[in-house]
């Protein structure tokens, strides 16, 4: 029953990978439509031979230091494997790879729709690479590998600051090395908006994104092979819905009060800082705890947003302020429901997290730039990276002579 548990959370998680690029694809210009289609399939796939290759193995290494073990390629059970010679206490390993695969792709994801518009395919896809067959898979390894921050007794359910925060933090690296779109600052510093090319298909994405988070935290219960195991997944259900709805009346309602005018995509953020806020912990809390932990997940996105700005930092897709900021958040408010949980280690893991994915992120970002550049040059920003890169466009019809 783990087994199935794990393999239709995963094929939810897996889904969750068209919501990224429907999510990416509606909220960027039309010209570089393609350019986001091509980097969200090329990363899954690319997240998926590396996580095989040394990931998993890396991320959960069995005894080691608990700090790292670089790990060798992933070797799935035996063909009809005995009842006698499974792992009846867990999954089998095909589905808790598979399973543990599709959330290093969500992180990769992360990253692609903050650094859209302006960066190179090559040197992007060297850099998911690294990070989802080396960083990210090290850094697991220190919570879900058993590794020194388990050990500390940090915790985080479902990957608040193990996924969302770690692709978060890699987005900022590399959005501060990149540097803003052109245009989307003026010389006085006023924030000239760029809307995307497609509201409907960015809509559709995070409804899409909303349905994948049921797989994404139901699946990490870990565990349905009693009533008590299937009961809570219901739970976890439950509390992740009640937080991506209250995440996105509170961008609602706070657009309409700030703005004159609701604004869709901070609700379409704010849906998905409630369902990243929740992440954390999404057994413990009441309907109400999951309700006020993902409308403080809305409040954090309609801020953050214009604080980025402020600061220079293009993120296309507003990611930074719904994983890395409300990914924070979410590990700091595991605190009020698990009675385990101290703010201490919170901050501990969140930190160790941060230090290791940013700094690690930035040396990568500044190794590629050094070595084979990874941004496109003016003329090829301006014309769309999808002629400039791919040589075809999403929407023919429509361009310009």
């Amino acid at each position: 029953m783990t087994t199935l548990l794990f393999c239709m959370a995963g094929f939810l998680v897996f889904f969750m990978a068209c919501g990224f690029a429907m999510l990416e694809g509606g909220l960027v210009r039309s010209k570089n439509v393609t350019m986001q289609m091509t980097k969200n399939i090329a990363l899954y796939s690319i997240a998926a031979i590396m996580y095989w290759l040394m990931g998993f193995n890396t991320m959960y290494p069995g005894d080691f230091n608990g700090y790292f073990a670089i790990g060798g390629p992933t070797v799935l059970d035996a063909v009809g494997v005995a009842a006698a010679d499974a792992a009846l206490d867990y999954a089998s390993v095909g589905s808790d790879f598979f399973f543990q695969l599709v959330f290093v792709a969500a992180t990769a994801s992360i990253v692609s729709g903050a650094l859209a518009e302006r960066i190179k395919l090559w040197p992007f896809l060297a850099f998911v690479v690294v990070l989802t067959g080396v960083m990210y898979p090290i850094s697991g390894s220190w919570q879900w590998g058993g590794g020194w921050l388990s050990e500390a007794g940090f915790s985080d359910f479902a990957g608040s600051t193990i996924v969302h925060s770690v692709g978060g933090w890699a987005a900022l690296a590399g959005a501060i090395v990149l540097g803003p779109r052109i245009g989307k600052y003026s010389k006085d510093g006023k924030v000239i908006p760029i809307p995307g090319s497609n509201l409907a298909l960015a809509t559709l994405g995070t409804f899409i994104l909303w349905l994948g988070w049921f797989g994404f935290n139901g699946g990490s219960q870990l565990a349905m092979g009693t009533v008590g195991d299937v009961s809570d997944v219901s739970r976890i259900f439950a509390n992740t819905n009640m937080a991506a709805a209250a995440g996105a009346v509170t961008a609602l309602i706070l657009t309409q009060v700030m703005y004159k005018k609701p604004d869709l995509t901070m609700v379409l953020n704010g849906a998905l800082a409630g369902l990243v806020s929740i992440t954390a912990e999404p057994l413990a809390p009441t309907l109400f705890g999951a309700l006020w932990i993902g409308a403080v997940g809305g409040v954090i996105v309609v801020f953050t947003v214009p604080l980025l700005d402020k600061l220079k930092i293009d993120d296309v897709v507003g990611a930074i302020p719904v994983h890395l900021c409300a990914g924070i958040w979410g590990t700091i408010a595991v605190i009020f429901y698990n009675s385990d949980a101290s703010l201490t280690t919170q901050l501990l893991g969140i930190a160790a997290y941060g230090v290791f994915t940013f700094v690690g992120s930035l040396v990568l970002w500044f190794i590629l730039k050094a070595v084979v550049g990874i941004r496109v040059g003016e003329e090829e920003e301006i014309n769309g990276l999808d002629m400039s890169e791919l040589g075809m466009e999403a929407y023919p019809e429509f361009s310009k002579s």
